[in-house]
């Protein structure tokens, strides 16, 4: 709904890697060339908004569609770059569907970087990155964010926290019911950066919660009365976050 409305008073978001400037030309590849001559069936003169973290939102004209590329030309500015939080998510990797509807919910609420990492419990299985920087993308656009989130190759939890910037607070959603309550452990952040720590279905084995209890940037809290699975409780700490200390504190100003 929120998206055939936008639709109708402004022209299709697409995410735009090169640089947006007036004047410029921007050179589009074969997956956006389909979407745009095949799907949305838009042709020469048509309008577009290409947008990106750097430059913000511009409005573009297709000056040329064919089969394998687009060519755009930028007009003029929409928006300009703004600050967007600073939030990381790590998780565990888990199936397919749902990991997918994960990463794409996660960019919607604001996620900056999305990282996988492995587990004792989490199930080995391959991580298309590929497919799931196709769906922050598309997220991105259908949300009207201007950036991207970063997407980091998965990585083993025990070396992350070896590399880990203390200036951080890591957040870890705690299913054994030893935490502390989520709102409270919010409201005590300060404002800056900050990341939060999903586990695998089954939770974290405690050798990990007993090493993650030893760092002085991690706090564990709970989410609640019930056991969530990862994904609903990925998104719940992310909503939690963004309504007391995030910027769902502010209105949209476009």
């Amino acid at each position: 709904m929120g998206q055939a409305s936008v639709a109708k008073h402004r022209p299709p978001r697409l995410y735009v890697e090169g640089r947006l400037a007036s004047g410029g030309v921007v050179e589009l590849g074969t997956a956006n060339a389909h979407y745009l001559r095949a799907v949305l069936r838009l042709g020469h003169g048509a309008a577009v908004a290409g947008f990106n973290a750097g430059d913000g939102e511009w409005l573009c004209r297709i000056a040329e569609v064919g089969k394998s590329r687009v060519r755009l030309t930028v007009e003029g500015q929409l928006r300009s770059p703004e600050p967007e939080p600073d939030l990381w998510l790590l998780f565990a990797p888990i199936k397919r569907a749902r990991l997918d509807w994960l990463v794409e919910k996660a960019t919607e609420l604001g996620v900056s970087k999305l990282s996988p990492v492995w587990t004792e419990r989490t199930q080995p299985d391959r991580v298309n990155l590929g497919r799931l920087h196709a769906h922050t993308v598309e997220a991105a656009e259908q949300s009207e964010r201007l950036s991207v989130p970063e997407l980091r190759p998965p990585e083993a939890l025990d070396h992350v926290l070896a590399a880990w910037p203390v200036e951080r607070p890591l957040i870890v959603c705690d299913e054994s019911d030893a935490g502390k309550p989520i709102g409270e452990a919010v409201t005590r952040l300060a404002p800056g950066p900050v990341a939060f720590l999903i586990g695998p279905e089954g939770g974290f084995d405690q050798t990990e919660l007993d090493a993650l209890d030893k760092l002085s940037f991690v706090t564990r809290i709970g989410l609640g009365p019930r056991v969530l699975r990862a994904e609903t409780a990925a998104l719940a700490a992310l909503a939690v976050f963004q309504a007391i200390a995030g910027d769902w504190r502010h209105t949209r100003t476009h």
